[in-house]
């Protein structure tokens, strides 16, 4: 368990908001992180890994279309699958993992091409979150050190929207909660 999966169950659990993840290359590793930490199942629906093209499409909702032209390795791809996790799942925010990990190229991408998204709320107003966001990582390494840095990666993104959602004055409020300064 991870200080990074603490936190975003941590704040999940502050704000009241739940979570449900698409996995592709990382092959479930983001779930088992998240579910290691106690108290998990308060904000976490459950998870999709979609490892073969055709699931992103059939149980995730990302356009055929695009992964006929693209692959399953690409932002838009990415994109849609937080965005189809969520909406399936019923979650607040969903996160996604697509990408490369080795040995052999995908898609015309290379091994270490990873993309990983979050998408959460769309609330107008200050403090609020502004929907999806995709990162694309360039990584170095085995195969399991490639999944090792998506699952690293796809939860510093998340927790980056989810600190980005507390005033100074909650977190004061939840510092003060759990003991803290």
């Amino acid at each position: 368990m991870s200080s990074t999966a603490t936190e975003v169950v941590r704040l999940l659990t502050v704000n009241g908001g739940t979570l449900a993840v698409a996995e592709s290359l990382t092959g479930g590793l983001v779930a088992a992180e998240i579910t290691s930490v106690p108290g998990a199942s308060k904000v976490f629906r459950g998870s999709v890994t979609a490892y073969a093209t055709e699931l992103k499409h059939e149980l995730l909702g990302v356009d055929a279309t695009l992964l006929a032209q693209h692959g399953a390795v690409d932002p838009q791809v990415a994109a849609q699958m937080a965005a189809g996790v969520r909406e399936a799942l019923g979650a607040d925010w969903g996160v996604a993992t697509t990408g490369v990990a080795g040995p052999d190229p995908q898609d015309g991408q290379a091994v270490g091409t990873v993309f990983v998204a979050v998408d959460g709320p769309c609330e107008r107003g200050a403090g609020s979150a502004s929907g999806g966001k995709v990162e694309h990582l360039r990584l170095n390494g085995d195969r399991a050190e490639i999944r090792m840095e998506s699952v690293r990666s796809v939860l510093a993104l998340l927790l980056g929207e989810l600190a980005g959602e507390q005033t100074g004055n909650e977190l004061a409020q939840d510092t003060e909660r759990n003991g803290g300064f």
